[in-house]
């Protein structure tokens, strides 16, 4: 369930708040594929999931790019900041893939608002994020992203 906020005033009272858990996505192998079509990695680990059983893990998995991508679809239902002109992706502090996606996999995101800081024109968020895989017990990704909203 998203939680909205009306202008940046709003937002910088969450900072510290848990923001909650996202609904399950399903990471497809046709995703997987549009994927490596998008990027042009289309290593076999990825798209040949015949070869990919007899791999390390035991099945295709996804791009670890590809889970980091679904950090925004996954952001947005748990945070939706209304009254502002741009909503721009910053960047990211760090990132870590602990555990492999495995095609059909269900994944979700669990995430802080870690702080709120000024910036001309607005504000910079700092979120910290876990994209968890269902029945998993490390995380696909850990994260530490930066957005920017201006007014």
């Amino acid at each position: 369930m998203s939680l909205t906020v009306n202008g940046l005033d709003e937002l910088k009272k969450l900072a510290g708040s848990d923001l909650g858990t996202s609904e399950w996505i399903e990471v497809t192998q046709e995703r997987i594929d549009t994927f490596a079509d998008a990027t042009g990695d289309h290593q076999w680990i990825h798209v040949d999931p015949e070869r990919a059983k007899e791999g390390p893990f035991g099945a295709p998995i996804a791009h670890g790019y590809l889970t980091l991508s679904l950090f925004i679809p996954l952001f947005t239902e748990l945070l939706d900041v209304q009254g502002v002109t741009t909503k721009v992706n910053y960047g990211l502090n760090k990132v870590r893939f602990p555990s492999p996606v495995k095609a059909g996999s269900r994944i979700r995101l669990t995430a802080r608002l870690a702080e709120v800081e000024e910036v001309p024109g607005g504000v910079q968020i700092t979120v910290d994020g876990a994209v968890e895989i269902e029945g998993g017990a490390k995380p696909a990704a850990v994260l530490q992203s930066l957005s920017r909203f201006y007014a």
